[in-house]
């Protein structure tokens, strides 16, 4: 298997890194391939603009999806762009690693997503979920809080988990057509002592055991919506 490791976090001797370090070491004792794109340390571009683009579809709008298709089939993106994209491309597995910061993951790996999930290449039109050109692929995301677990569930002060991770894993990872796995999230970090956090490495590695038989998280299917084919409408938020 093809791994792609995204971590996005400023400072290398955090605990983010540690488990970046233990997914590596846990994949490849494992046989698998490990291609790992650490975004702060490359000092990864995060904005869209004009630069993505070799080539130009419109001089006059800038439509970003419209100039994506048009640079991904006459070989127009730019390069940084190009090398993560093969990587995606490449992957079998793509694990996202993220701090949790207001409750979504850091600007830098939104920027990662907006740049590289490129129009034509990974979604278009009906390439969506089921139908997404990334299906096949599987995706899983490794998240960081410094709130407590108790601060996490139906009625708790933050809200489920899982619904504020609802716009990455639905409107990203299923999207694209990615099956997504259950999420590993470390809770309360800074306040965990090394004991605790130690605990938290180990049960990252038996998560990362499982991947072969874990179910992943259901989704929508474009199959079930037909009202969006005969509306002649896209799901995707412009």
């Amino acid at each position: 298997m093809n791994t792609l490791i995204v971590y996005a976090h400023p400072e290398p001797r955090s605990f983010n890194a540690a488990l970046r370090d233990a997914a590596v070491d846990e994949l490849r004792q494992q046989g698998h391939a490990v291609e790992l794109s650490d975004l702060y340390a490359m000092n990864f571009k995060p904005v869209v603009d004009r630069g993505d683009f070799l080539t130009c579809h419109d001089e006059e709008r800038f439509n970003v999806s419209l100039e994506q298709r048009h640079a991904h089939a006459h070989g127009g993106l730019s390069l940084d762009i190009r090398a993560e994209l093969d990587k995606l491309e490449r992957a079998d597995l793509l694990i996202l690693h993220f701090p949790m910061w207001w409750f979504g993951m850091p600007a830098i790996l939104k920027g990662w997503i907006d740049r590289v999930f490129v129009s034509g290449a990974v979604y278009g039109r009906s390439a969506m979920f089921e139908q997404g050109k990334l299906r096949g692929k599987r995706a899983m995301v490794c998240v960081t809080t410094g709130a407590p677990m108790q601060a996490f569930g139906p009625g708790a002060l933050n809200g489920d988990v899982l619904d504020l991770l609802a716009p990455l894993h639905r409107g990203v990872l299923a999207f694209t057509g990615m099956s997504v796995l259950p999420p590993f999230l470390s809770y309360h970090v800074p306040y965990a002592g090394n004991e605790g956090r130690t605990a938290m490495l180990t049960d990252y590695r038996e998560h990362l055991r499982g991947l072969d038989t874990m179910a992943p998280l259901p989704m929508p299917r474009v199959a079930d919506h037909p009202l969006w084919h005969e509306a002649g409408t896209r799901p995707r938020a412009q």
